[in-house]
């Protein structure tokens, strides 16, 4: 599972605390004072320049994600893609919306076909694997030309490891230019907010205005407190930091132990996540084996089926959880 299982931080706690009253409907828009604290984290941690105004808070990510495709118009006879393999809620919200899908690496569909939406993941879930400036400045460039929008879900992206991921936003990724892109920014990871269902997207002033009218009319409205509690965690980069570093030290236990017990660890540059495969087994067999020893992990199979040998290993367990993992994969030795 990729659920945070440490504390939500102090600072994130209190400012909820504080704005508990809360009597009137908050706007869909989100505070002034929210929007540019998300500009202003994107601009100090990864080099990002947004107008605020176009800056929207959504009920958690996943939310969003299942609503984009129909929020934008898509439906009968267009296509979305997304990448082969993937979280499965991008091929969900546009059966939702009754488009046509298709997995594409780079957002490209095979023939040309142009794309309503194309969908990106940078880090990937469940690979980690980084999609490098230059090949997002080509899918921005082609998308344009198509006329397609392009939605990179960027949750993982301050967890690069071995890479350093980039947004779409970025400079060096859109040429300048944010037309036609969307960048989707959740809290859960950076700031054990999951429970919160906090987050903001942001991107094309046109594209995020058009959204923030659609979301008014549907009472898609985030709760003033938890827009408070965000602006604590996004104004806040010392808890993000240390939360990082519990990461990244669960990440050098476990990933040697699972490679000495016969998995080969591939991609997983960024992100919360080891992609495994193990020599002699599918996808089904290494969770057999592994859940014999006590140890869940995911079947590859269900992010598509490019994933049918490998498994996707959480770094998301307390320490101790952890531990207890490399401790038997040991026996495998």
């Amino acid at each position: 599972m990729g659920t945070p299982v440490d504390q939500v931080p102090r600072v994130v706690r209190d400012a909820l605390a504080a704005a508990s009253d809360s009597p009137g409907y908050p706007a869909a828009s989100g505070t002034p004072r929210l929007r540019e604290a998300a500009a202003g984290w994107l601009a100090r941690c990864h080099g990002v320049t947004v107008d605020p105004g176009a800056v929207l808070p959504v009920i958690g990510t996943k939310e969003l994600i299942a609503a984009l495709p129909a929020l934008l118009g898509c439906g009968p006879g267009d296509l979305v893609t997304y990448p082969r393999l993937a979280y499965p809620t991008y091929h969900v919200g546009a059966l939702l919306a009754g488009a046509r899908t298709a997995a594409a690496d780079g957002a490209r569909p095979a023939g040309g076909e142009r794309a309503a939406l194309a969908w990106l993941n940078s880090p990937s879930n469940p690979t980690g694997q980084v999609l490098p400036a230059g090949q997002l400045r080509e899918v921005a460039g082609w998308a344009r030309a198509q006329g397609t929008v392009v939605a990179s879900d960027e949750c993982y992206l301050g967890f690069g490891w071995d890479a350093a991921p980039v947004s779409v936003l970025h400079p060096d990724a859109c040429g300048g230019s944010h037309q036609g892109l969307l960048a989707v920014h959740s809290l859960s990871k950076r700031s054990n907010m999951a429970g919160y269902r906090a987050g903001f997207v942001t991107g094309d002033p046109g594209l995020v205005a058009e959204l923030t009218e659609i979301r008014k009319h549907a009472g898609m409205l985030m709760p003033a407190p938890v827009q408070a509690a965000m602006i604590a965690a996004l104004d806040d980069d010392e808890h993000a930091e240390a939360q990082r570093a519990r990461y990244a030290a669960r990440r050098r236990r476990l990933r040697p132990a699972l490679e000495a017990a016969g998995w080969v660890v591939e991609h997983s540059e960024a992100g919360l996540y080891l992609w495994a495969a193990h020599p002699a087994s599918d996808c089904w067999g290494s969770v057999r084996v592994l859940a014999e020893a006590g140890i869940l992990v995911a079947p590859g199979e269900f992010y598509g089926p490019a994933g049918r040998r490998h498994v996707r290993v959480a770094l998301t367990a307390t320490d101790e959880r952890i531990d207890a993992a490399v401790a038997r994969l040991k026996a495998f030795g």
